[in-house]
């Protein structure tokens, strides 16, 4: 956290959404940085896809490094769940070992370990490229039990050689769960990887589907059509429905239902955080229609 205008605008909404905060602190120079990143993207419409454009100069989260957090603090009071990303990891040489850092103290205490793969191009080209990231990303998935990618990601982020077999439609769960034995091969602790499916007809039309590995069985979310307001976040709040389905001791099946829910229903949101509530999520996991409640 930067401690300037913008950093108190962002602290002020991590409060108001209910998010506890351990930050490192910097000091802004008055002129250049350290800076909170911003990241803009259009929302496209039909034939003109959205486009996202990254300022991340001189950002703060960039310098974090091993040893700047408490985890005594921060795990102590009996967390139970850790996640973290490859966005994070590209972002400088330190980042990735801080994530390691935190992966082994959250299994040391006995927490679930999660990462989202997240592969972006952009992020790593500027901070050493595909080598780097390969091997960032591959010495931490070492140390997780739960992991999010596509096909796309588990090729680009861990080297995981696509499978001979082709998926008859991009909503065909067949080439990704193809793709699981080779994960488990090279990470035979793992215990569930889970993805979106997502058929892209325009900017604003999507057929929307997701399937997850867990515990040696796939299961497969049900497709629905989605008219697109804001596609950005659908991946993150897939994966937080169903960590939340997972914590709260739903089934692998119900718990799969409730991140493709809530990542469908964060897709007619503007931005790339969710607003929508529990009962609306559940709502749509079990069947529910777009008909007004009153």
């Amino acid at each position: 956290m930067v401690n300037y205008p913008i950093g108190n605008l962002i602290a002020e909404r991590v409060q108001a959404m209910g998010v506890r905060p351990f930050y490192k602190r910097f000091e802004h120079d008055g002129a250049r940085g350290p800076n909170m990143a911003t990241v803009y993207s259009d929302r496209g419409y039909g034939v003109r896809p959205p486009v996202v454009f990254y300022n991340r100069s001189q950002e703060a989260a960039a310098q974090l490094k091993p040893g700047d957090f408490d985890w005594n603090a921060i795990f102590g009071e009996g967390v139970r769940w850790f996640h973290s990303g490859g966005i994070f990891a590209a972002l400088s040489e330190t980042t990735g070992a801080l994530i390691l850092e935190g992966m082994q103290e959250a299994r040391r205490r006995g927490a679930v370990t999660s990462f989202d793969l997240n592969y972006r191009e952009k992020l790593w080209r500027a901070t050493g490229g595909h080598s780097r990231a390969l091997s960032t990303l591959q010495r931490i998935v070492d140390h997780v039990d739960v992991l999010v990618g596509n096909e796309e990601d588990l090729q680009q982020g861990l080297g995981i050689q696509g499978p001979e077999i082709a998926a008859k439609s991009k909503l065909d769960p067949s080439a990704f769960v193809a793709m699981i034995e080779r994960v488990l091969e090279k990470y035979p602790e793992m215990k569930v990887v889970a993805t979106t499916l997502r058929d892209v007809h325009s900017s604003n039309r999507h057929t929307w589907g997701a399937v997850a590995w867990v515990g040696g069985q796939a299961y497969v979310a049900p497709v629905c059509e989605l008219d697109v307001y804001d596609r950005v976040g659908g991946g993150d709040s897939f994966a937080s429905g169903l960590f939340y389905g997972l914590l709260t001791g739903e089934t692998p099946e119900e718990s799969v239902k409730l991140g493709w829910a809530h990542g469908a229903l964060a897709t007619t949101f503007p931005g790339d955080t969710t607003m929508a509530t529990l009962d609306q999520v559940r709502a749509l996991a079990k069947g529910g229609s777009a008909r007004i409640q009153r």
